[in-house]
């Protein structure tokens, strides 16, 4: 989230913004009322040391927390209410991503794409992309530090139900290890796009467009 509100230093001039990332921590900022887009984008690059900088931008939200779009880095930055550093696209072929950190945002966002449910998948996607979070999180499974009912507190999916869950454990447990975990995880997800309203929607791996 970003927000602004005037700086008392310099009521016309400049603006203090504050913006939200991907793990929700907060990053802030000085701009002047006709900083550019990329400005911000730049700052918050900067902030992480973000060379792969294409596929992230900033999104703007109205009061009423209705989504918009990514802003312009090219004009002005509009009055905002609320902004968040977030994934452009998810890139067509993630093994040619050269940077960690780049996949690790791109990992944070499809994480949140998938609580949130922007993205709906089969049972059985659903099921490895849950086991690619839990590899992610915990590492390999291990029977002696993993009890029963081990992903019991970690909430992936809007509808998460028992049978999910042990799918998700089971594929964990037997197909998957550490340094297999981002880059499947990755390479599962669909081509996702922003259009100008923020609404989201993907092209599957058989080609057919579908809008979330």
């Amino acid at each position: 989230m970003l927000s602004c509100h005037p700086s008392l230093r310099s009521l016309d001039q400049e603006i203090l913004c504050t913006i939200r990332l991907l793990d929700d921590s907060e990053i802030s900022c000085s701009i002047q009322r006709d900083t550019r887009g990329q400005f911000l984008l730049d700052h918050v690059c900067n902030h992480y040391n973000l060379l792969e900088k294409d596929y992230f931008g900033i999104r703007y939200v109205d009061p009423e927390k209705q989504r918009v779009t990514m802003i312009h880095t090219h004009k002005p930055v509009r009055q905002p209410y609320t902004m968040c550093f977030r994934v452009k696209f998810y890139p067509h072929e993630p093994m040619k991503i050269k940077e960690e950190l780049t996949r690790y945002l791109l990992y944070l966002q499809l994480k949140r794409d998938i609580y949130h449910g922007r993205l709906l998948c089969p049972f059985a996607e659903a099921a490895y992309l849950g086991a690619c979070i839990i590899q992610a999180e915990l590492g390999d499974y291990d029977p002696e530090e993993h009890p029963s009912d081990y992903i019991r507190d970690f909430k992936l999916f809007p509808k998460q139900s028992l049978k999910l869950e042990r799918k998700i454990m089971e594929i964990h447990k037997n197909e998957l290890r550490t340094l297999q975990a981002l880059l499947p995880f990755l390479g599962s997800q669909p081509q996702v796009l922003w259009s100008s309203r923020e609404t989201r929607g993907f092209t599957s791996s058989n080609g057919k467009n579908i809008n979330l």
